[in-house]
Order: structure tokens, then C-alpha cells, then sequence
């Protein structure tokens, strides 16, 4: 088995944002101090085995009235592959009109996430 490691985690699953005192051997959570409710201890077990987070972005846009529209993943994405998440990204130009919550990529690199626009956006001939 390792060894014990501690270390300060801030857990990010409510806004009290506790800074979490956390003793751990690898994946293997040994002891939790500063959590001030349930979901530390779950938060810290997760962001050791498999740390994943919301992400937002742009998606370029022929046609509308705005030359982007905003998209966030469906789900929690894994974090290691956020980096090639974004350039996969950076590779999409969809027509517009966009609807709000149009899938605009089905399983994100091979995860089962949906990216979805946030947003409606209308072809820029259909402005008043």
C-alpha cells in the first residue's frame, strides 16, 4: 500500500466551499477533516478515483445573429480529457438557427456526454 499523504482539497459540491483536510493513501480515503456536511467525504472519494467537472464553452455558429453560441457538457466530464474535449470542440460549426438545449455533440469523445447549446440562436435574416 502507499503512503499516507495529506493534503487540502476545497470541495466544490456546495457554495460553502469547505477547505478539506484530507489523509489519503492513493485512491483510498484514510481520514476527512473540515467538512461541515455529507457530501465531503463522498466529494473527496470521487475527486481521488475519478475527478470530473462542468464544462462551458462556445461553439461556432454560420448563419446567426451572434458568430457563437454557448454549450456546457450534459454531465460531468472526466477531467484528463477535458483538454481534448475543448479542441474537439474548437472543430464543430453548426447552422444556425440553434435551439436552446440542441444536442450539438452526441458522446463526447466516446463518453456517453452530450454537449448542449444553453442558448437559442436565430439565423441573423430572422431578426426584426
Amino acid at each position: 500500500m502507499e503512503d499516507a499523504v495529506t493534503e487540502e482539497i476545497i470541495c466544490i459540491t456546495c457554495p460553502v466551499g469547505c477547505t478539506l483536510e484530507v489523509t489519503h493513501a492513493g485512491e483510498t480515503v484514510i481520514n476527512v477533516d473540515g467538512n461541515t456536511c455529507s457530501r465531503g467525504l463522498t466529494y473527496v472519494e470521487e475527486e481521488l478515483s475519478d475527478p470530473r467537472r462542468m464544462v462551458a464553452t462556445t461553439v461556432r455558429v454560420r448563419g446567426g445573429i451572434h458568430p457563437l453560441v454557448p454549450v456546457y457538457t450534459a454531465a460531468p466530464f472526466p477531467k484528463p480529457k477535458i483538454f481534448a474535449l475543448l479542441k474537439r470542440i474548437r472543430e464543430i460549426e453548426i447552422e444556425a438557427p440553434v435551439a436552446l438545449h440542441q444536442v450539438v455533440l452526441e458522446d463526447a469523445l466516446g463518453t456517453g456526454i452530450q454537449i448542449i447549446a444553453s442558448r437559442p440562436l436565430p439565423r441573423a435574416a430572422e431578426t426584426p
